[in-house]
């Protein structure tokens, strides 16, 4: 950090629910600055815009005596639309994330996030950083386009890779399964595709953590443990005092979408303990963090 321990923190996608559990984590921060951007405030496909937003805001922190650090939460990640709209996709996820590098190389830090669609879902057992990345979908090839961006600047960046967000807020699977609860007497979930629900309260926090090392590369952040998507739905029902029974297993063959959705995608954690940071609470207590502050937690 600066010489004063300040920091100069700007959020992308801050009106997203990742971007703003990040708001939500830094407000604790109450020395540091924070500049929180929405879609409608930075332009990710317009290359001069999103450069001299950037800029501009990296020398005021200099001037403050602060340090830049960029936690770039905005992404295209309407997976299935993406397959008619890559090129749009390829700016957002694959060019803007190279732009913010290289507008931040040698004055600031960048973290980035990315994905678990890098992978082809084929694996049975926790990818690593190692691991080849073969991408399935125009989504899954964006954001791969991104990290190899990012990378390509090679200065004081990180990119995290997670997997299976949700929120208290915002448009995610745990709160669809809240709402189909309240609709359907019973609800169809896929059981053949696997990974870590991961509560974005969780990552914000590690995201803020990593920021603060010295951490550079590549990581894999989610929450601990794997489920199946029918396993989580089912323990939405349970936590939140409905019968799980009401949840019905199905297949990806008969729930056919877009965008192929990897079989299995559950990311090793090790470098990020290895890195020094900690280690996200398994995905369950997580899961009942998010469903209290919903206040729709029943089983403690």
């Amino acid at each position: 950090m600066s010489a004063d321990g300040g920091t100069a923190w700007l959020i992308t996608g801050a009106g997203g629910q990742l971007g703003r559990d990040l708001r939500a984590v830094l407000a604790e921060q109450a020395e540091d600055d924070v500049t929180a951007l929405r879609r409608a405030e930075l332009d990710l496909t317009d290359q001069a815009h999103v450069r001299s937003v950037v800029r501009t805001w990296a020398r005021a922190a200099a001037d403050r005596g602060r340090r830049p650090v960029l936690l770039n939460a905005a992404a295209y990640t309407a997976v299935d639309a993406a397959e008619d709209d890559e090129d749009t996709a390829l700016l957002v996820n694959g060019a803007a994330p190279g732009w913010l590098a290289e507008e931040l190389a040698g004055v600031g830090r960048l973290v980035h996030v990315s994905t678990d669609y890098v992978f082809d879902g084929t694996s049975t057992v926790p990818y690593t950083t190692a691991d080849r990345p073969a991408p399935r979908t125009a989504y899954g090839r964006t954001k791969l386009a991104g990290e190899r961006a990012v990378a390509a600047v090679g200065d004081d960046a990180v990119v995290v890779r997670t997997a299976w967000v949700y929120a208290a807020h915002g448009s995610n699977f745990v709160r669809t399964m809240l709402r189909l609860r309240d609709e359907r007497p019973e609800v169809t979930v896929v059981d053949d595709q696997t990974g870590s629900p991961t509560w974005a309260r969780d990552l914000a926090a590690g995201l803020v953590e990593a920021a603060a090392s010295d951490v550079r590369g590549l990581l894999h952040a989610t929450n601990g443990g794997a489920t199946t998507w029918f396993g989580l739905a089912r323990r939405v029902f349970e936590y939140s005092g409905a019968d799980p029974e009401r949840v019905r297993p199905t297949t990806s063959a008969d729930f056919r979408r877009p965008a192929e959705r990897p079989a299995y995608s559950v990311l090793d954690g090790a470098g990020w303990t290895a890195a020094g940071l900690d280690a996200l609470p398994d995905w369950e207590s997580s899961l009942r963090c998010c469903l209290r502050e919903l206040g729709v937690l029943a089983v403690s």
